[in-house]
């Protein structure tokens, strides 16, 4: 068995890739070229998640069920961890100018400060920071 840390690899459906694309280059998340194309593109988050971008119709060719609108119901939230929670809210702040929203109002639990946003297609995001270990 390997060493390597264990890779988690994102894929969304998204309407409009050329759109989704320059959300997600707007947030910095780092374009992967070599897994990009036509129907799909890949932005790395950190070295062990990799988010794929995947035109419906190709996404479709993976499950057996139909695509759900993210903007009506929520399968998931996929949250990420944030160094401070100036840069959480200057993460949610760049989304809402690419064109993202806000769908819930910030929330401070004094151990933790989370704020949301939802990319083009309705996905469910949330930034946090964690103060202390939380180990």
């Amino acid at each position: 068995m390997s060493d390597a840390p264990q890779m988690i690899f994102v894929n969304l459906p998204v309407k409009d890739l050329e759109k989704s694309k320059t959300f997600f280059a707007a947030l910095g998340f780092t374009p992967n070229l070599t897994y990009t194309d036509d129907k799909a593109a890949s932005f790395n988050i950190s070295d062990t998640i990799m988010l794929m971008l995947l035109k419906e119709d190709f996404f479709a060719t993976f499950i057996n069920r139909p695509i759900g609108d993210a903007h009506k119901q929520a399968q998931v939230i996929l949250a990420l961890s944030s160094p401070s929670r100036a840069a959480v809210d200057a993460t949610v702040e760049k989304a809402k100018a690419a064109g993202g929203t806000e769908p819930t109002e910030p929330r401070d639990y004094g151990f933790m400060y989370q704020r949301s946003f939802a990319d083009p297609d309705g996905h469910l995001w949330e930034v946090a920071h964690m103060d202390g270990d939380p180990g």
